[in-house]
């Protein structure tokens, strides 16, 4: 669960950057948008972070029920 939720939030944080720095106005005043990159960017960022997250919590823990294997 923390895992999916961390890339919620890094996939929103991508968008919004992405949004942001593409929006650039033209000479006729028009701001251009880049919707395709944001979700791409979004989406990216959503699966790093979310398989990143998961890995680091299965060895966290997998050490610690080594670790209480141990002390018995």
């Amino acid at each position: 669960m923390p895992a999916i939720v961390l890339g919620l939030l890094a996939g929103a944080l991508g968008w919004l950057v992405t949004v942001v720095s593409c929006g650039q106005p033209d000479s006729a005043g028009q701001v251009s948008s880049c919707r395709g990159w944001a979700f791409a960017v979004a989406a990216i960022a959503f699966v790093t972070v979310t398989v990143g997250v998961g890995l680091v919590l299965v060895l966290v823990y997998r050490s610690l029920a080594e670790w209480r294997e141990k002390t018995k």
